[in-house]
């Protein structure tokens, strides 16, 4: 995790501005190695985001938004913490209504009930990403941005517009749902 509530990616490249300052002038082949340096990354945390949910389309959404953007990128950060606030914002906006999303991420649901993992396959070792997959939507979402992206409270209220006591109640609701998890699969492992 990253603390100072700031994006994980904090990688500072002088390639990346030159690249960035030569894109915003309509250079593709430096956009090109821009998307190709930045693409795993992107693609990642699109799919952590949403559970794998349109991660390609909304990926190629984010690097299509930076193209049109990239006039609005100063070089006072790095190029990639730029690109990961945008991508967030990218995602966020795909599944807001703020009526919906205020709904959904209110809403009381039970945990699932399939939290075990299948009996007789001690071999099998926690998957992150598949244990994210298990996480209702906006649980998912408020873990991805506190706990892997290093996101506080007051930030990811402010990019999913709720409050910072549902944003604290998710990211909670998430943990105890991953801790389930893992206490299924001590279980059936020992």
């Amino acid at each position: 995790m990253v603390t100072g509530g700031g994006p994980a990616l904090r990688t500072v490249s002088t390639g990346d501005r030159d690249d960035a300052a030569r894109a915003a002038r309509g250079d593709v082949r430096a956009f090109e190695r821009l998307y190709r340096a930045h693409l795993p990354k992107i693609h990642g945390l699109v799919c952590r985001m949403t559970g794998g949910v349109d991660a390609d389309d909304l990926t190629q959404d984010v690097f299509v938004r930076a193209w049109t953007k990239l006039a609005s990128f100063r070089g006072d950060a790095a190029f990639g913490t730029w690109l990961h606030r945008l991508a967030v914002n990218v995602v966020v906006e795909r599944f807001r209504t703020t009526a919906a999303r205020r709904r959904r991420l209110e809403q009381v649901e039970p945990f699932p009930a399939d939290l075990s993992v299948p009996a007789g396959r001690p071999e099998t070792r926690l998957d992150f990403e598949a244990a994210l997959l298990r996480l209702p939507p906006g649980a998912r979402e408020v873990f991805v941005l506190h706990d892997v992206e290093g996101y506080k409270h007051g930030e990811i209220g402010e990019l999913l517009q709720v409050s910072v006591g549902t944003s604290k109640a998710q990211l909670h609701r998430a943990r105890m749902i991953l801790r389930r998890h893992l206490d299924a699969r001590r279980h059936t492992q020992g």
